[in-house]
């Protein structure tokens, strides 16, 4: 992260002859100074059923340019559709809103909580939302509201109505499921594309769904790991943002891989997040380039 407030624009288009020039040298025209560019162009399947399209991520220093966010935005506005963009620029100086949710299981709550004490991760939490009052305590201690919703068979879709209206009066704009072990709604999914997060226990998609720790233990598998992605309305298929493996062996068993499960999730999922908050994440149908 660079010390100088920054602008960051992210995009993609279909590919096509002179993205980058028409880009950058509209930031070049107003005296904007680039302080970090990537560009990826993905060719598609091969076969002519998916067109190529490019991807970018460039920081421009904000003081460099003569005008503010705002302005920025809409000045570049008819590049965007000259190019059919889907684009957002975002400012380092406005730290982003993420309400977490968390279940039973603390470790990535608790390493999310000290890297946010910390300002390793420099954000806001509005609140905390879960669906035991386990936490509360601990939570509050911190100076954040916890906020109980309990979800039950008979109360799912009232249960995540109130998620919603929650995450929407406090202004929320990343929803990060720190082992909440319950499905979210596909209305819920849907609304927040893109914007939901959630750490699974395993190296997707291999044993998706409850257990897997159990599930990699009975086919003796010799890696686990974990995966960092968004959240859509099919069981822990949506696109992957990070993953990490460590080698396990014969020897090891079910709480033994657990154990050394705990410390993959709590890493992907904080690395995971920061190339999210940072929009260093584009999403592309089930896939995503990440731009580290």
């Amino acid at each position: 992260m660079h010390s100088k407030r920054f602008y960051t624009l992210s995009a993609s288009c279909p590919d096509r002859i002179g993205i980058i020039a028409r880009v950058s040298g509209f930031i070049a025209e107003h005296k904007g100074w680039i302080l970090e560019s990537r560009y990826h162009a993905d060719e598609g399947n091969g076969t002519g059923d998916d067109s190529g399209r490019y991807f970018m991520r460039i920081e421009v220093r904000a003081d460099s340019l003569p005008f503010h966010l705002a302005e920025f935005r809409e000045r570049f506005r008819p590049i965007a559709e000259e190019l059919s963009m889907n684009w957002k620029i975002s400012d380092s100086a406005v730290r982003k809103r993420v309400v977490i949710m968390v279940s039973k299981q603390e470790h990535c709550l608790y390493d999310l909580l000290a890297r946010w004490q910390s300002k390793e991760l420099d954000i806001e939490i509005p609140c905390i939302i879960s669906n035991h009052d386990t936490f509360k305590g601990f939570v509050e201690w911190h100076g954040i509201p916890f906020l109980h919703v309990p979800v039950n068979p008979d109360n799912k879709q009232a249960a995540y109505a109130e998620v919603q209206r929650l995450f929407e009066e406090v202004k929320g704009e990343t929803m990060v499921l720190a082992r909440y072990m319950q499905i979210i709604s596909p209305e819920l999914c849907a609304k927040y594309a893109g914007q939901i997060i959630n750490i699974h226990h395993s190296f997707l998609p291999s044993f998706v769904g409850a257990r897997p720790y159990h599930q990699a233990y009975q086919r003796g598998v010799k890696l686990i790991g974990a995966t960092c992605h968004y959240v859509t309305s099919e069981l822990d298929q949506g696109p992957i943002i990070e993953q990490d493996v460590i080698r396990i062996d014969h020897s090891d068993s079910v709480d033994d891989m657990v154990r050394y499960g705990k410390d993959i999730e709590k890493a992907v999922l904080a690395r995971g997040l920061r190339y999210h908050l940072e929009d260093r994440v584009l999403v592309h149908g089930n896939k995503t380039v990440v731009f580290r």
